[in-house]
């Protein structure tokens, strides 16, 4: 991982295209939230971070440890002298992005067409998941109750757009998409579907012996690589930036502020969580149990108490890290006319009063805090009032962990769309003021 580095005050942080690029090949090696959190703990690794089970006893021993559950990673590094109740930082992310997801029973097709079953997940733009070249991946489990990714990344399924000449009413009333009968893929041509042949087809993709896999989790991707665009290579358009974005900008942060050597008053923190995209509510969600066992088991594991538990949450941060709306050049007036964030701008506050961010007057100041040690500008995000506010984990984490939270991220254009958009310096100063506040 490419390792950033806070800049004094005196100077601003200076774009790095070393971490940019290495946030590009994160995204195309992350064609899952399975597939995310390997390359994630791999990192960790590399950096001295040590996997621990759930089902072990843990100890208190000071250095880097992580957590794998499923599609989400829980890591943090317990610095020498960390007492019981010393509180924690902890970046806040999430996994999953939208897309369109493989059924129990995939096989399907008419007409000569052999087709994939998908269910739609979370809210994508279904319009630009059409005529795109799309691999598959996931996990495929095993008989034995083991896992095994795979990831067939190049043109195996598409999903076929409409001839403008079957729907002359398309370029006037725009285009209607069924959920059900208009975004199933083709993958090959058969005028007899047989069940098992999507799955007999993976198995051996992933070298497993026939009939070794009886579940499995798996989900399209486009298999474009990220690229820079525009005359001067200031932006960068990729998939599932919602959230890979964030969560590569916190696990370079936690690997190099571990790496420092720098005394911490704060134990720093990356979790990571999936199922944001359609309420966070599983075993591996923002408002599941994960990231509190893990950390009242930190503070048992180092001799503490339910007190020195209480103490340690209530002097603790998080920062909630997701991306946000940039003002879009076509659309500026759905955009609060006091609020247009700008790419390569430096990252977002975002703030509702209604509480659907968690930011408040306080956790601004530690944000702006953070940036000016770094060196980073920041923007306020705040939505028209005509329009209803999207959410992220931020509220979910507060309440669920009487932590006191605050909502940032990246400005990008194309939200939820296949291939999103974003300014190239803005994933380099997004890791150094999460650098600045892990070190507290």
């Amino acid at each position: 991982m490419h390792v950033v580095k806070v800049n004094p005050m005196s100077a601003p942080a200076r774009f790095d295209r070393g971490h940019t690029d290495d946030l590009m090949s994160f995204l195309a090696a992350s064609p899952s939230p399975y597939h995310a959190v390997a390359n994630t703990a791999e990192r960790l690794e590399k950096a001295g971070f040590r996997q621990v089970a759930e089902t072990d006893a843990w100890d208190g021993t000071h250095g880097g440890k992580y957590v794998l559950r499923g599609g989400a990673i829980v890591a943090w590094y317990v610095p020498e002298g960390a007492e019981a109740h010393t509180p924690f930082h902890i970046i806040g992310a999430h996994t999953d992005s939208p897309s369109l997801r493989v059924k129990p029973r995939p096989d399907s097709g008419a007409h000569g067409w052999r087709q994939v079953a998908v269910e739609i997940y979370g809210g994508p733009l279904l319009n630009s998941w059409l005529d795109r070249d799309l691999g598959l991946a996931g996990r495929l489990t095993l008989r034995d109750g083991t896992s095994v990714l795979v990831n067939v990344d190049r043109p195996l399924l598409r999903v076929p757009q409409l001839a403008i000449h079957l729907d002359r009413s398309v370029g006037s009333e725009g285009l209607k998409l069924d959920k059900q009968r208009h975004l199933q893929p083709v993958w090959g041509l058969g005028d007899q579907v047989r069940d098992g042949d999507l799955i007999a087809f993976l198995e051996q993709e992933a070298g497993l012996t026939a009939g070794s896999v009886t579940g499995w989790d798996l989900m399209t991707h486009p298999v474009e690589p990220p690229a820079y665009l525009g005359r001067d290579r200031e932006l960068v358009a990729g998939p599932r930036m919602d959230n890979l974005l964030s969560v590569h900008a916190g696990a370079a942060a936690l690997t190099a502020v571990a790496a420092s050597g720098a005394p911490l008053s704060r134990i720093p923190v990356l979790a990571a969580f999936d199922h944001e995209e359609n309420g966070s509510q599983s075993d591996t969600g923002a408002d599941g149990p994960l990231l509190g066992s893990v950390l009242e088991r930190s503070v048992l594991a180092r001799g503490g108490t339910f007190e020195d538990r209480a103490r340690a949450f209530a002097a603790s941060v998080c920062l909630s890290s997701d991306t946000g709306h940039a003002v879009h050049p076509n659309y500026a007036e759905r955009h609060d006319p006091t609020h247009h964030p700008r790419v390569n701008g430096g990252p977002l506050l975002k703030v509702n009063v209604n509480n659907r961010y968690a930011t408040d007057g306080s956790g601004r100041a530690v944000f702006a805090a953070a940036c000016e040690k770094a060196g980073v500008p920041f923007q306020s995000f705040v939505s028209n009032n005509s329009m209803p506010c999207g959410t992220t984990i931020g509220p979910i984490t507060a309440a669920r962990h009487g932590i006191r939270t605050v909502d940032i991220g990246v400005a990008i254009l194309s939200m939820h769309s296949v291939r999103e958009l974003c300014g190239a310096d803005d994933p380099f100063l997004l890791a150094n003021a999460l650098t600045a506040f892990l070190e507290g």
